[in-house]
This record gives C-alpha cells, structure tokens and sequence, in this order.
C-alpha cells in the first residue's frame, strides 16, 4: 500500500464528495490517503474518469509511489495535456504527451 494523492480543480461538486468519502482533504481540492492499495486506487479512478467523460470539465492529477516507473512515481491525469516523467542523464524531467 502507498500514499495517493489527487489533485482536483474546476471539477463538479460531485467529486469533491466522492472523494472525501475515500481520502483525507488537507487543502482545498487535495485528497491523500496514506495507505490506499492498487485496487482502490483504480477502482477510485475509474469512476472519476466515467464521470469526466461524461462531463470533460476541469482537470484532475492522481499521483503514488510506483517503483516501476521512472523517479517512482506513478502519474494519470484527466482534463489536462498528459505528462510523463522521463529520466535524461540522472534528470527528471516532466515532458507534455502528444
């Protein structure tokens, strides 16, 4: 299990009640939970990204430790242009996806 957090912003109201009801809001629109396993999390994304298909407003950013990608951490996003952490020469860098 590992430390999720998700940052909402301009999403429905709907979200932020979802959310609290799985996470700890510790500011305004950031959402953490210190011990979230993988099948929650995705679970969790799922229907968030049901309900921003069905109404694409504002944008949302999940992030968690995943020791398979590069800096270990795992990223999604919905709303905004897609980001990627690539590893140049020891640097992370985050790069925008096409």
């Amino acid at each position: 299990m590992a430390l999720v957090v998700i940052i909402t912003r301009d999403v429905a109201d709907r979200y932020r009640g979802f959310l609290a009801s799985v996470m700890l809001e510790i500011a305004p629109a950031v959402y953490i939970s210190p011990r979230m396993n993988a099948g929650v999390r995705l679970r969790t994304w799922k229907v968030m990204t049901e309900w921003h298909n069905t109404e694409p407003k504002g944008s949302i950013v999940m992030v968690w430790r995943d020791t398979n990608e590069t800096g270990g951490v795992g990223i999604s996003t919905l709303g905004t242009p897609p980001k990627e952490l690539v590893d140049i020469d020891g640097l992370w860098i985050t790069r925008r996806s096409l």
